[in-house]
């Protein structure tokens, strides 16, 4: 079946809108976060499993091939296919919370992190804890027996899976919780089910394989099957489910699973201890395993070295001497009580162990979250150090505790004669399982060789000489399936290709993964990756940025933007070349939000947004640059024309009514084909004209403050469809800054004045560094040099402000005004109202969430904080001209406002998306505080 019969195929089975057969598509979605690359003949996107279903009996039908994907951030080349890639869509994004938190319900599609934040209200959280928690999604983390930093296997996805529903290769589903399912499963699949129950008989028969499996599960293992499951159970069935654990898309699809749910204490603690070495750093295993330790992770030299220069991390990193190593230990306890006498415990079993300083643990949240952060993001900070045009490859090998500091030791040793001395290793101590990153040249043929010797010598090392697991928790995929067998032995690898013959006896389930007899898989399709721009160039396609993006649903996310723009820049014909960045424009460049979010994501801190700019800079052509150059010389006039035009679509629409004017300006936008914007109910109205310099507080000797109403609010912040009263976002301020007992002063020439962000977000820099070099000395003079506070309506304004102005300016956002000097002067009642608030992804970056809860709170009876959006893809004025790009990012907000009647945030123009998505009229925070100091 060639290409073009394969599209019209799957047309028959879904929606067009799920189908991706184009080649930017299928490059994009194709790519995980290994060393491997595959591209997809086909990606279809699954919501229901009568999809799944219909897909899978098509490919048993037609033996084609096909593998699963959830987040793809998987480092083993586990999710990725030249046949067709199921990608799991939001209708699996569900959950179901039962007995009080204790056992939970969740979609494949959900994250880890999105799941836990539905546990949190009941003080539990989900057993596995990988680093990759915020980006990783349910499926994965059963599909590769996902464990972490929690201590011991006790909580890992085998243990605390209490049933699932599986789709298998024949389009079968099975409910393990539903006794009826299980019998009509055993009726129809007899020799599956006598193939499981002839397995456990001959392994649990065998004293000698019956043994090595349980000395091999003592330690973390994910290399080949899950063969635990043949001795640890008898009925078929929980046999079944158990080797669906860590099978890695190879035996079935689990469209959803069933936790037994774990505590999430209320109190955290956590102490980062410096030892001389690594052996050091083994001798508090035996100690800290009979502590109350939740997690402790190691971390070698090069690795604090590739994290010392991250903000807030301890200073003293950089002079730890060469050999040192370190550890991070959390504890954690429900009560304050609790939690010293646990410090204190194990501060007592460390006492006889020598440490480089004293043992100091903390209970203040930004430092704990910033040290988890850190050790989160260890494997992509230390893949942002690797030498140019080098991948970047993480191994994940475990051996018992007891001879932990001399594996260790040899490893440290096969790395640095291998080549490898700049390896970063780090790991969770009490289970022996560490990783560590090489980065091998794959483009050379010398660097492919280099790195093949590597893993056969360490296979060896592991495997033979310490009987180690060669994958302990990262899964075997491509990368270490010729290797199963060597750990194994030639018996149990046989049992695994039972199993898989068993549950897929066509072999179209992720061929190649886990079992596959090519010893040379693992130097096979290798990624070539590219110098692209020195932007990106860090970049290691992990998928952490991806949650948090705007337009993950409607084209791509900055991992597929950076891959799509690597293939472009390794393209050597010219033609080739401008067709591929014609193709690629819509998705890459016309709906990037270019927010920045991805750079709080991204463990390195990659700004995708700023490679878009940068492009945008080099592409706008001379009309453009003369139309901006014209905007920046006449700003007044500019403001001034907008504060008027933006009146007269509101007139009309209380005299014909907001539906007709919708259809009418629906109908303009629609003519216009992208030149002009797309008016709604929710579209503000003009502002007044700020006609004074100086409002006086009114009273005697006052504290003094300037104020900067950005152009935005100046021209377009009054108010729109939804709102109480006539006035505008400046006057709201000034109010609020008065009503607080502030004498407020607005600079001379305000109506010229803009931060220069609008400019520098479409790619006009020396427009941009203008207009902020003309604000610069208009705030200078206003605030009599940095002597008087700065505060700023909109929150993007202002980030942009911090980023271009004087350091001698005290810069304030107004949720960051309100909070910290205005609530201690204000008179506040709580208003008998449920609001809903939004965090801008300025204000996120700015670290203002907590404030903006605070004072909302403080106004409010009860304040609701959507869980589901992050930025919402206005992105300053692109939701005018591409709507679809707000609508998809703020597609759960009508559902999670709950019964929320009313909104705020601290950006105008993010109001009108929020609004329009939420059915709610969004206002700035003032609006708030005004009604609710009066």
């Amino acid at each position: 079946m060639n290409d073009s019969q394969l599209r019209r195929e799957l047309e028959k089975l879904l929606p067009k809108e799920q189908l991706f057969t184009d080649e930017l598509s299928r490059l994009v979605k194709g790519c995980d976060a290994g060393l491997y690359r595959l591209i997809p003949r086909a990606v279809v996107k699954v919501n229901s499993e009568a999809e799944v279903i219909r897909l899978m009996q098509f490919c048993s039908r037609e033996n084609i091939p096909v593998t699963f994907k959830a987040a793809g951030t998987s480092l083993s080349g586990q999710t990725i296919t030249d046949s067709i890639l199921m990608e799991s869509g939001e209708g699996f994004a569900f959950s179901a919370i039962t007995d009080n938190g204790k056992t939970a319900t969740f979609g494949v599609s959900l994250t880890g992190t999105a799941a836990n934040r539905m546990l949190q209200r009941y003080h539990r959280k989900i057993g596995p804890k990988p680093a990759s928690i915020n980006a990783a999604k349910i499926g994965g983390i059963l599909a590769n027996n996902a464990s972490g930093s929690s201590y011991g296997i006790q909580h890992n996805s085998y243990n605390t899976v209490r049933s699932m529903r599986i789709i298998f290769a024949d389009g079968t589903l099975l409910d393990t919780a539903d006794p009826a399912s299980r019998q009509a499963f055993a009726e129809s699949h007899p020799e599956l089910i006598a193939s499981l129950v002839e397995l456990h008989r001959e392994v649990t028969g065998n004293e000698a394989i019956r043994n090595r499996i349980a000395e091999k599960f003592r330690l973390k293992n994910t290399c080949g099957y899950g063969v635990n499951a043949l001795i640890d159970f008898s009925d078929p069935i929980e046999i079944l489910q158990h080797l669906m654990i860590g099978s890695e898309g190879t035996l079935g699809f689990i469209s959803q699973a069933t936790f037994e749910t774990v505590p999430d204490h209320r109190l955290k603690a956590t102490a980062l201890v410096y030892f001389r070495n690594l052996r050091d750093v083994c001798q508090a295993i035996l100690p800290l395993r009979g502590s109350p330790v939740s997690a402790a992770e190691l971390l070698d030299r090069n690795a604090l070295r590739a994290v010392e220069n991250q903000t807030g991390v301890p200073a003293e990193l950089k002079s730890l001497p060469e050999e040192a190593a370190a550890l991070l230990i959390d504890t954690s306890a429900d009560d304050e009580e609790t939690l010293l006498a646990q410090i204190g415990e194990i501060e007592s079993a460390m006492n006889h162990i020598h440490t480089l300083s004293a043992i100091r643990f903390t209970t203040d949240r930004q430092l704990y979250n910033l040290y988890w952060s850190v050790r989160n993001g260890l494997f992509t900070s230390a893949a942002a150090s690797r030498p140019p045009q080098t991948a970047c490859v993480i191994e994940d090998i475990a051996f018992d505790g007891a001879i932990l500091g001399d594996a260790l030791a040899e490893v440290r040793e096969l790395l640095i004669h291998s080549g490898y001395a700049d390896a970063v290793m780090w790991g969770h101590l009490l289970d022996g399982n560490v990783h560590f990153t090489l980065f091998p040249d794959i483009n050379s043929p010398e660097g492919v060789d280099r790195y093949s010797r590597f893993m056969h010598d360490l296979s060896q090392l592991v495997a033979v000489k310490h009987n180690g697991s060669l994958k302990a928790e990262h899964g075997t995929g491509r990368n270490m399936a010729p290797f199963v067998e060597l750990e194994w032995g030639a018996e149990i690898y046989g049992v695994m290709k039972r199993i898989k013959s068993a549950f897929d006896p066509q072999q179209i389930l992720n061929p190649g993964v886990i079992i596959n007899d090519d010893k040379e898989l693992f130097v096979k399709n290798l990624k070539n990756i590219p110098d692209a721009h020195p932007l990106i160039d860090k970049c290691i396609e992990c998928g952490f940025c991806e949650v948090i993006c705007p337009s993950r649903e409607l084209t791509l996310t900055p991992r597929q933007r950076i891959v799509a723009y690597r293939r472009l820049t390794g393209m050597g014909d010219v033609k080739r070349r401008k067709q591929w960045a014609e193709k690629m424009n819509y998705s890459f460049n016309e709906t990037c939000a270019t927010d920045g979010l991805c750079a709080i994501a991204c463990p390195v801190g990659i700004n995708t947004g700023k490679l878009v700019k940068e492009l945008r800079w080099k592409e706008n052509g001379k009309v453009a640059k003369r139309m901006a150059e014209a905007i920046a010389n006449h700003m007044d006039l500019v403001t001034a024309t907008i504060r008027n035009l933006m009146k007269l679509p509101h007139a009309i629409a209380r005299i014909t009514g907001y539906g007709w004017m919708e259809s009418v300006a629906r109908g303009i936008y629609r003519i216009g084909d992208g030149l002009l914007p797309l008016w709604t109910r929710y579209t503000p109205t003009g502002s007044r004209k700020i006609c004074r310099s100086i409002f006086p507080a009114g009273h005697g000797d006052t504290p003094e403050v300037v104020y900067f109403p950005s152009c935005v609010t100046r021209s377009m912040g009054g108010p729109a469809f939804g709102f109480t009263g006539s006035e505008d976002v400046p006057s709201k301020m000034i109010s609020v800054l008065r009503k607080a007992g502030y004498t407020v002063i607005i600079p001379d020439g305000r109506e010229k004045l803009c931060c220069g962000m609008a400019f520098s977000s479409k790619g006009f820099r020396d427009q941009a560094h203008r207009k902020a070099r003309e604000l610069n000395e208009a705030l200078l003079q206003a605030s009599r040099n940095g002597e008087l506070p700065i505060v700023c309506d909109m929150s993007p304004c202002l980030l942009h402000m911090r980023e271009t102005v004087d350091s001698r300016l005290r810069l304030y956002d107004q949720v960051e005004f309100i909070h910290d000097f205005l609530l201690a002067r204000l008179n506040l009642r709580k208003r008998p109202v449920t609001v809903a608030i939004h965090t801008t992804c300025s204000s996120a970056k700015m670290g203002l969430e907590e404030k903006l809860y605070t004072v909302a709170l403080r106004c409010a009876e009860k304040v609701v904080t959507p869980q589901n959006v992050s930025c919402c893809g206005w992105a300053g004025d692109r939701g005018f001209f591409y709507p679809e790009l707000n609508n998809s990012a703020l597609k759960p907000l009508k559902h999670d406002i709950g019964d929320a009647t009313e909104g705020y945030s601290n950006s105008r123009t993010c109001e009108i998306g929020l609004s329009i998505n939420s059915g709610i009229a969004y206002r700035s925070l003032v609006y708030l505080v005004d009604q609710a100091s009066e």
